[in-house]
């Protein structure tokens, strides 16, 4: 029988868990139009546009170049592949990204691989990236991802887990409200939705791909 009562449902670390991401959320959307989240909201829109380029290169496609720009703009070159697999994945990308930090972040072991893996991918970018902004950016936050571990190794300061989860949630929240401010809120012609709109057959404008995804 299903237990509708959800009687003892959650554990304490479950609770701490969900608490955090609460926690993060208002702290995030509180300080959202401040200098203080800029290095977090560009290091979300380098994961949009390294799904695009990802997708690319799934759809036997060859990505010319990375850009992420100081206003949280950014562009990625791309040639061949499959077009209309590659535009939605800036948006579906950073939703996927913010939902396996948020998961990696549970635990110690998979939060390092997350922290490894998050740098690997910046060191590869650093050298494909196409202008200083983005550079910077993959330097920055290889030296912050590295002083966060050795703080998590060698001292009693371990706030790995916290800082892949707050990554995960910036992804997560950006992904939202990029969609949102770009599509709804006021419509922006260079959009991914709206190009997508312009290479699909379906009878739908910018907003409702935006709607979907």
């Amino acid at each position: 029988m299903p237990n509708w009562e959800l009687k003892n449902c959650c554990q304490h670390d479950q609770v701490v868990f969900l608490a955090t991401i609460g926690v993060f959320t208002v702290v995030i959307l509180l300080l959202w139009r401040t200098v203080l989240l800029t290095p977090f909201k560009l290091i979300t829109v380098f994961l949009h546009e390294a799904s695009h380029a990802i997708a690319c290169k799934l759809t036997c496609g060859q990505v010319e170049g990375i850009q992420v720009h100081a206003n949280e703009g950014g562009v990625t070159q791309t040639r061949g592949g499959v077009y209309w697999l590659i535009l939605p994945a800036g948006y579906l990308g950073s939703s996927f990204w913010g939902m396996a930090l948020i998961l990696a972040s549970t635990n110690l072991i998979t939060a390092r691989i997350a922290a490894g893996c998050f740098v690997i991918a910046l060191l590869i970018v650093l050298f494909i990236a196409k202008n200083w902004t983005l550079r910077g950016l993959c330097i920055g936050f290889i030296i912050f991802i590295a002083i966060i571990w050795v703080l998590q190794e060698k001292t009693t300061v371990r706030i790995l887990r916290y800082v892949i989860l707050f990554i995960g949630v910036m992804n997560s929240l950006f992904s939202v409200y990029d969609i949102y401010d770009d599509l709804i809120s006021r419509r922006v012609n260079s959009s991914d939705a709206e190009k997508f709109a312009e290479v699909c057959p379906c009878p739908c404008n910018g907003t409702a791909w935006g709607v979907i995804w």
